[in-house]
C-alpha cells in the first residue's frame, strides 16, 4: 500500500469516530437552540471556553511526547506508557481536586451567573477523567489500533447524544404530558429541572466515565512508575507543546470570553452580551465541518508523521499530503460556504441564532488555515524544536487579543471571526517560512494560494450575487460547487497521488 493511500485509510478510521461519530454529536445543536435561549447557551459555549484552556494544562503536552519518544531508536514503549500514565493519573487527581475545591471562587472569576457551583464541579471531573484517557488512546494510535480507537470515540459519542436527549428532550417533554405520561413518575424522581443546561455538563460527565471503563484493558496494563529523573527530559519536551498548545486555546476560544467583556452595552439591540456569545458559538459551530476533517486527519497524521521521518523521500510525502489536505478543505469551505441557507435552517432553529451566520465562512476559512499550519508544524516536531511552536502560538495568541481589541467594539462577533482568520494565517505563513530554513519541504505554496483564492472568489459569487426563488439560489450555489470540484478533478487528477 502506498504511503498517501495507508494515510488515506487510517484517517478514513479515524474519521468514523471523529467525522461521523462527532456529527451525531453535531445534532444536538438544533436540540440546543430550540430548547434553550441563546443567553442560556452563552453559559454552556463560556464554560467550554475555559474547559479547552484547562485540557492543555490537565495533559500538560505529554501525548505528543509519547509518540516522540516512543518512536526513538531503542526505545521501551512500555515502560514509557506507565511512567506517562502514572504522571498524569497523580496530576489528574491534584487539578481536579482543585477545581472542585474552589469551585465557587472560580465561577466568580469566570463572571458566570451565581448558582452554577455545581458545573465547575462536574467540568472539574470531566478534565481529570479525559486527561487520564489520553494516554491509553495515544497507545492504541501508536500501535495502529485505529478501529478500537474508532470504535471506543463512537461508542462514548453516541452515549453523550442519548443521555442530552433523555435529559434536555425527552424528560421535560414526558413531564409536560407530551407523550409516555406512565413513565412520569419514574422520570420525576431522576430529572430535576432546575439543573436545566447542566444537563449538557452532566452528559458529558457519564460519557467520560464510560469511555475510561472501555479503556479498561488499556489501563489495566499499566504499572504504576513515578520517579521525577526519567521524566524530565519528557517534561522538557511536553513544556513547549503545552505552551503551544495553550497559545492555540487563546486564538481558538478566546473570542467568546473576550467577545462578553468588549462588547459595547446595546451593540445588537435588545441583546445582552451572553445572548451575543450564545449566537456566535452556534455560528461557530456550522465551522464544525472543517475543524472535524482536521482533527480526523490528525488522528491519523501524528504518528504518520513521525513515522515517515526516517524515510529517504519524507520531504516530497510532507508535500503531497499538505497539498491534498488543503484541497479537500478548499471543498468542504466551498461546500458548507454555499449551504448555509439550508443549514442555518435546519441547525439554528431559533431565528436569533441565525443572525450570526454571516460569521460561518471567515471561521471555515480560519479552521482551514488551521489545519494546513498544524500540517506545517511537523518540522518543528521532527527536528526536536518545540519551543518554536510555542513562539507562534504566543505571536498568535498576542495577535488575537490585538484584533478583538480593535475589532469587537466596531464589528462585534465578525471582529473575533476575522480575528481568528489573521491569527491563523499569520501562523500558517510563519511556520512555513521558518520551516524553510530549518527543515525544507517542496510544498507548492503558491499553487495552493491559488486554488485558496479561487474557493474564496467561488463563495463570494454565491454570496453576492443576488438570485432570486429559494430554488434556483440553491442550484445556483450547487453549480458553483460541481464546477469547483470538476475543475479540482481535471488539473490536479487524484488517481495520480493515490498511486503513489
Amino acid at each position: 500500500m502506498s504511503v498517501a493511500k495507508k494515510l488515506a485509510s487510517q484517517t478514513a478510521v479515524y474519521g468514523i469516530s471523529s467525522i461521523v461519530g462527532r456529527v451525531l454529536t453535531y445534532l444536538l445543536v438544533p436540540v440546543y437552540t430550540a430548547r434553550f435561549a441563546a443567553a442560556d447557551y452563552g453559559i454552556v459555549t463560556g464554560l467550554y471556553a475555559y474547559v479547552s484552556f484547562l485540557n492543555v494544562v490537565f495533559t500538560y503536552g505529554l501525548e505528543t511526547t509519547f509518540f516522540r519518544f516512543a518512536n526513538r531508536a531503542g526505545a521501551d514503549r512500555q515502560d514509557l506508557y506507565n511512567r506517562v500514565l502514572s504522571l498524569l493519573l497523580v496530576s489528574s487527581v491534584v487539578l481536579a481536586g482543585l477545581l472542585a475545591w474552589q469551585a465557587d471562587t472560580l465561577l466568580q472569576l469566570l463572571g458566570l451567573p451565581a448558582g452554577h457551583e455545581r458545573y465547575v464541579l462536574w467540568l472539574a471531573l470531566v478534565l481529570g477523567l479525559d486527561a487520564v484517557a489520553a494516554i491509553p488512546f495515544a497507545q492504541l494510535r501508536l500501535r495502529n489500533q485505529a478501529r478500537r480507537f474508532a470504535s471506543i470515540r463512537m461508542a462514548s459519542i453516541v452515549l453523550n447524544v442519548a443521555l442530552n436527549m433523555f435529559f434536555i428532550v425527552a424528560c421535560p417533554d414526558i413531564l409536560a404530558g407530551k407523550y409516555l405520561t406512565a413513565l412520569q413518575p419514574l422520570v420525576a424522581r431522576v430529572y430535576d429541572p432546575s439543573i436545566g443546561v447542566g444537563y449538557v455538563f452532566l452528559a458529558n460527565l457519564a460519557t467520560s466515565a464510560f469511555t475510561l471503563l472501555l479503556l479498561a484493558p488499556e489501563l489495566l496494563q499499566m504499572r504504576f512508575r513515578l520517579s521525577l529523573a526519567p521524566l524530565r527530559p519528557l517534561l522538557t519536551y511536553a513544556y513547549p507543546i503545552m505552551l503551544m498548545g495553550l497559545a492555540g486555546m487563546v486564538n481558538e476560544t478566546l473570542d467568546r470570553i473576550l467577545l462578553p467583556a468588549w462588547l459595547p452595552e446595546g451593540f445588537y439591540p435588545g441583546k445582552s452580551s451572553l445572548t451575543a456569545v450564545g449566537i456566535y458559538g452556534a455560528c461557530y459551530k456550522l465551522s464544525i465541518f472543517m475543524s472535524l476533517v482536521i482533527q480526523a486527519f490528525r488522528y491519523a497524521a501524528e504518528p504518520f508523521f513521525f513515522s515517515q521521518s526516517t524515510e529517504k523521500n519524507s520531504p516530497a510525502t510532507f508535500a503531497m499530503v499538505l497539498k491534498w489536505f488543503t484541497l479537500c478543505c478548499a471543498v468542504i469551505f466551498v461546500g458548507v460556504s454555499l449551504n448555509l441557507e439550508i443549514l442555518g435552517e435546519q441547525f439554528l432553529k431559533r431565528a436569533e441564532y441565525r443572525e450570526g451566520i454571516a460569521v460561518v465562512p471567515v471561521l471555515l476559512l480560519a479552521n482551514l488555515f488551521l489545519g494546513v499550519y498544524w500540517n506545517l508544524a511537523v518540522w518543528f516536531k521532527l527536528t526536536d524544536k518545540t519551543y518554536i511552536g510555542t513562539y507562534i502560538g504566543a505571536a498568535g495568541a498576542v495577535l488575537t487579543i490585538a484584533l478583538n481589541f480593535l475589532l469587537i467594539p466596531v464589528l462585534g462577533y465578525m471582529g473575533s471571526a476575522i480575528a481568528t482568520l489573521a491569527c491563523y494565517f499569520m501562523m500558517a505563513a510563519v511556520c512555513w517560512w521558518l520551516g524553510e530554513r530549518h527543515f525544507p519541504v517542496p510544498y507548492p505554496v503558491a499553487r495552493l494560494l491559488g486554488w485558496l483564492a479561487l474557493a474564496s472568489g467561488v463563495v463570494a459569487l454565491g454570496w453576492f450575487v443576488p438570485v432570486s426563488g429559494y430554488w434556483l439560489r440553491q442550484g445556483w450555489h450547487l453549480a458553483l460547487c460541481a464546477g469547483f470540484v470538476g475543475l479540482i478533478v481535471l488539473i490536479e487528477k487524484p488517481q495520480r497521488m493515490l498511486e503513489k
